[in-house]
C-alpha cells in the first residue's frame, strides 16, 4: 500500500521545502528513539518521507506514482532511492540538507555536523559581520551627517575575482568525489547501517581543484585591505543606536555572500543641551530684575541663538517651549521642541541702598 508522505510529515501537498523541513524537524525531535517517548519505527518512517519530499526529483516521481515510484523510474533490481530500500537495515541522509537538524542528534548517532554552517573547506562561505563604534557630535545626531570611514577588512580578491585560482590555470575534476562535491560514508547506529552524505574534504564540496592557487590571495579568494567609504547617519539617531549596512562586512570566501557592517553610534554630549526623546532641554539664567520687569534674552539652540521674551514676574523654574527647535524625527518628518527652563539668579553682596530698595518693595 502506498504511503502518504505528506500526511506522515503533517504538511499539505503544496508545502514548500521550508515547511517540509520544519515538519520533519518537529517530528524527529518528538520520536527520536533516545527519548522516553521515542518511537524507532515512527522515526524511520518520517525520515523516509523526508528523504523523498525534500528531493524535487523524487517528490515529483512520488506525486505521480506514490511511494512505490522506484519500480517505475529505475531499471529492474534498483530501489529508486539510491541505496534507500525501505529501511532494510539502513537508510541515507544528506548531511548538507539536514546539517542543522541532525546536529541536534549528533551525539546519539555517533557523528557530528557541528563543523558546518558555511565553513566546509574550500566551499563558498558567508563573510563575517563587523561591528564598529562611530562617534558623532550632538548636533550631528540632531540633523544627520555624512561620515567617511576607514576600515581594514577582507574584500574579494581582484586578481582571481574570488575564485581562488591563478588566472589561466587548469581546472581538474576532483578524483575523490568524481566531481560531485560529496562522498557517502556508512555509519553503524542503533538503527543499523546509516549512509551519510558529507562534503568532500579534498575539494571542499566544489567538485574540482586547480593546479595553481592565486598568488595574491593564496587560494582563499579574499584579501585584507584598508577600505574607505562614506556613510550617511540619519537625522534624529540617538546614542547607542545601531545602523546595519548590508553587505559591507567581511567578504565571503570563494565568492560567498559578504557579511554585514553594524555601526554603533556614540553621541558626544553637549554641555549646553540635554536630549529627551525628540525634545531638547536647556537652562538659562536671568537676573532678578529681568524676572521682575521682563524683557528679551538670547538663548542658544541647535539652530543658533534666538531671542526669548521673558514676561514680567517670571518665576524660577518656569519652562518656555520653542516649537520645532528640537531633534528631527528619525526616518520621518518634523522635529521635537526645545524646552528652556529659566533660573532666576538671587542677588548677593547687596549694598545698603540696594537692600533698602528691596525692603521698600516688600521683597
Amino acid at each position: 500500500m502506498s504511503k502518504d508522505y505528506y500526511k506522515i510529515l503533517g504538511v499539505e501537498k503544496n508545502a514548500n521545502q521550508e515547511d517540509i523541513k520544519k515538519g520533519f524537524r518537529k517530528l524527529a525531535h518528538q520520536h527520536h528513539p533516545d527519548k522516553k517517548s521515542g518511537d524507532e519505527a515512527k522515526f524511520k518512517e518520517i525520515n523516509e518521507a523526508y528523504q523523498t519530499l525534500s528531493d524535487p526529483k523524487k517528490r515529483a516521481q512520488y506525486d505521480q506514482f506514490g511511494s512505490d515510484f522506484g519500480q517505475y523510474s529505475q531499471p529492474s533490481g534498483s530501489s529508486g532511492f539510491e541505496g534507500f530500500s525501505g529501511f532494510n537495515g539502513g537508510f541515507n541522509i544528506n548531511m548538507d540538507d539536514l546539517g542543522d537538524i541532525l546536529s541536534d542528534f549528533g551525539d546519539s548517532f555517533g557523528f557530528s555536523n557541528r563543523g558546518g554552517g558555511g565553513q566546509r573547506g574550500g566551499r563558498a562561505s558567508r563573510g563575517r559581520d563587523i561591528q564598529v563604534v562611530l562617534s558623532i557630535d550632538f548636533i550631528e545626531a540632531v540633523f544627520g551627517v555624512e561620515k567617511e570611514i576607514s576600515l581594514k577588512k577582507t574584500i574579494k580578491c581582484a586578481r582571481c575575482k574570488g575564485e581562488g585560482m591563478e588566472p589561466g590555470t587548469a581546472v581538474i575534476t576532483c578524483k575523490t568525489c568524481n566531481g560531485s562535491g560529496h562522498i557517502i560514508k556508512v555509519q553503524r547506529t542503533i538503527f543499523g547501517n546509516m549512509q551519510v552524505q558529507t562534503t568532500c574534504s579534498d575539494c571542499g564540496g566544489e567538485g574540482k581543484t586547480f593546479k595553481e592557487k592565486c598568488t595574491a590571495c593564496h587560494g582563499i579568494g579574499i584579501v585584507n585591505e584598508l577600505v574607505n567609504f562614506k556613510v550617511k547617519i540619519p537625522a534624529g539617531i540617538n546614542n547607542n543606536e545601531t545602523i546595519r549596512l548590508s553587505g559591507n562586512g567581511e567578504a565571503g570566501s570563494k565568492n560567498g555572500q559578504p557579511g554585514d557592517l553594524y555601526l554603533k553610534i556614540r553621541v558626544n554630549p553637549d554641555r549646553r543641551f540635554e536630549r529627551d526623546g525628540v525634545n531638547i532641554k536647556s537652562q538659562v539664567k536671568i537676573s532678578f530684575s529681568q524676572a521682575a520687569l521682563g524683557g528679551k534674552i538670547e538663548v542658544a539652540t541647535v539652530d543658533g541663538v534666538v531671542d526669548l521674551k521673558i514676561p514680567e514676574g517670571t518665576q524660577t523654574g518656569k519652562i518656555f517651549i520653542l516649537r520645532g527647535k528640537g531633534v528631527s524625527h528619525l526616518n520621518s518628518h518634523g522635529r521635537g521642541d526645545h524646552l528652556v527652563e529659566v533660573i532666576v539668579k538671587t542677588p548677593i553682596n547687596l549694598n545698603r541702598k540696594q537692600k533698602e530698595l528691596l525692603k521698600g518693595f516688600g521683597l
